[in-house]
């Protein structure tokens, strides 16, 4: 029998080797990268999103719809939404991590208790007993119910304030939150407002119809604006008319910004103004979008405001249906996600984009590159609640309102130990002293004046003996303060500056972004430092100087205020580490 020999092609063999294995590494390169996508949870997502468009800058949107129906976020979940979306898995990853009201529950880790319960933890809630709720509801409520502390949450009138679910509670003691959750009231209640048919009735958007038609001319509406002296009542103080100028001048299209994000502890003045009147708001953002030639309109409204958004969503689509002007701007409403640091402007406009909240460097500025890279007029929520009133009072009107000196009025956001605390709409200029015994029907029973922060938590502590300073832009900076929102926090002779101190520094150290080292590791080792029974004062003043000089915002540049204020006015109140 003879034997059968199989030539051997060594060249073919190859050629054949090499296609086999590089068929099997583009089978490879066609595979998702990552985590393999759960068809049912994919299934689930798909029903979620329904026909919203599955843009990048829709990820936060989607994030709360899947957190809202699922009350977490699973890793299957947020896999099958970044198919859905194009992303890369970290991306989305990334951003759901980092705000606070999502919740990522990692593989093999349990759900969340289906119902939470955040106890405000701020300054002004503290004062009022919030450490004793978040001692004690967790053994009241049981493990059924997650019981978390929360950083303000714009309720500091009500203090201490509670919120179960979306619902929130005023004054609430433990009585008022067990019985919110036994009941199962988890819901926001919106209370009574005017809406648009009302506002309608009482001349709302005749002015809005006169600039469009051209009854109004631009350039009047331009300089009765400068006339006023409004400034940007969100904190920055820069001057509105000047910026509708600026913002005009770029080339279109431009986009517009509205940051009702007020996360300063101590200020809850756009939500009180929201729930009852939001249709002066709406109709001053439309007048400043019809000015600047505005193309697309973004509201980025704070998590924490559930019953503000109801109202929102309820009248921007009235507004829609039944559209005042004709080739009316769109308006997008975005929601934030528990982050304080969207309230720069910057760090709102990436959020916006469905991004972190990371503040950007500057320049350029948002006027020029802004919203998806477009010119971008950016505007707080009170700002535009005084454009009706003043184009059609006049400039010169809302300049003659204030008092010391000082030009037009403010909404003082004033909580803590006075008879009345709430939204004091006031003359601008105005001082403490004023303000207390004015507006807020004296200091609370038994209390004396101790001291006040003046602008919220970044805005400093200034002693009792220091009331007739004008509250307003420009007159607290010679004093290491300033006025920012106008979040007024009074303190009693029961209360200490040390103590108001650490509570804000702690604040600071939770919510910032992270992106610069001067903030992020001078917040935690200034809260580390103020924490002691002794001050080492030397450091804490070149922490300060380094997080001044070298904070990328805001927050990281105005976060040793409260500390720098301690050590200069109060400091009977301190042991030196030097004694």
């Amino acid at each position: 029998m003879s034997k059968v020999v199989i030539p051997i092609h060594p060249t073919k063999d190859a050629e054949k080797a090499g296609a086999m294995q590089g068929a099997s590494k583009q089978r490879k390169r066609e595979a998702p990268k990552g985590r393999r996508v759960d068809p049912q949870a994919l299934a689930e997502v798909q029903a979620l999103l329904g026909d919203a468009p599955r843009t990048a800058d829709m990820l936060i949107e989607h994030l709360h719809k899947i957190q809202d129906h699922y009350k977490a976020l699973s890793a299957a979940h947020l896999a099958a939404l970044a198919q859905e979306l194009r992303l890369a898995q970290t991306e989305v990853y990334e951003v759901a991590t980092f705000y606070h009201h999502f919740d990522v529950v990692k593989e093999n880790e349990a759900m969340p208790a289906g119902l939470t319960v955040r106890v405000c933890n701020g300054l002004s809630c503290e004062m009022a007993g919030a450490q004793s709720l978040l001692d004690r509801l967790p053994a009241l409520l049981g493990a059924e119910v997650r019981v978390i502390a929360a950083p303000c949450i714009g309720r500091c009138e009500q203090a201490p304030a509670v919120v179960v679910g979306q619902h929130g509670i005023a004054q609430a003691d433990l009585v008022k939150v067990e019985a919110a959750v036994q009941s199962g009231q988890l819901s926001a209640e919106v209370g009574h407002y005017m809406d648009y048919a009302a506002y309608q009735a009482q001349g709302g958007y005749a002015l809005l119809k006169e600039c469009v038609s051209g009854n109004r001319e631009l350039e009047s509406v331009l300089r009765t604006m400068e006339d006023s002296g409004l400034r940007g009542l969100g904190g920055a103080g820069f001057p509105a008319g000047r910026k509708w100028r600026i913002v005009g001048a770029e080339a279109g299209p431009r986009l517009m910004a509205v940051n009702i994000d007020e996360g300063e502890p101590g200020t809850f003045k756009d939500r009180f103004h929201l729930e009852r009147d939001p249709h002066r708001f709406l109709e001053g953002m439309l007048i400043a979008a019809w000015a600047v030639g505005i193309a697309d309109i973004y509201i980025y409204l704070r998590d924490e405001y559930h019953a503000c958004r109801a109202i929102l969503e309820q009248e921007l689509v009235r507004l829609r249906t039944e559209p005042p002007i004709a080739n009316m701007p769109t308006i997008h409403l975005r929601r934030g996600a528990g982050a304080y640091i969207c309230g720069e402007e910057s760090a709102m406009i990436e959020s916006i984009e469905g991004k972190r909240g990371i503040p950007r460097l500057r320049p350029p500025y948002v006027a020029q590159v802004g919203l998806f890279g477009r010119p971008t007029l950016q505007h707080n929520f009170e700002t535009l609640f005084w454009v009706r009133d003043i184009l059609e009072k006049g400039g010169a009107w809302f300049g003659a309102q204030g008092r010391n000196g000082r030009k037009g009025l403010r909404s003082f956001s004033v909580s803590g130990r006075v008879k009345n605390p709430g939204v004091k709409l006031a003359p601008a200029g105005i001082t403490i002293q004023e303000l207390i015994d004015e507006y807020c029907g004296g200091m609370a029973d038994g209390e004396v004046l101790y001291a006040y922060l003046p602008g919220g938590a970044s805005g400093g502590i200034l002693p009792a003996s220091m009331n007739t300073i004008p509250l307003d832009f420009d007159t607290l900076q010679p004093h290491g303060c300033f006025i920012g929102s106008a979040a007024v926090v009074v303190l009693s002779e029961r209360d200490s500056a040390v103590n108001a101190a650490r509570n804000l520094m702690h604040f600071f150290q939770h919510e910032s972004c992270g992106q610069c080292t001067p903030c992020r590791a001078g917040t935690a080792k200034a809260s580390a430092l103020i924490a002691q029974v002794h001050w080492d004062l030397p450091l804490l003043a070149e922490l300060s100087t380094v997080m001044r000089d070298a904070s990328i915002c805001g927050l990281g540049q105005a976060a040793p205020n409260p500390v720098d204020c301690v050590v200069k006015y109060f400091p009977h109140e301190l042991n030196p580490v030097n004694q």
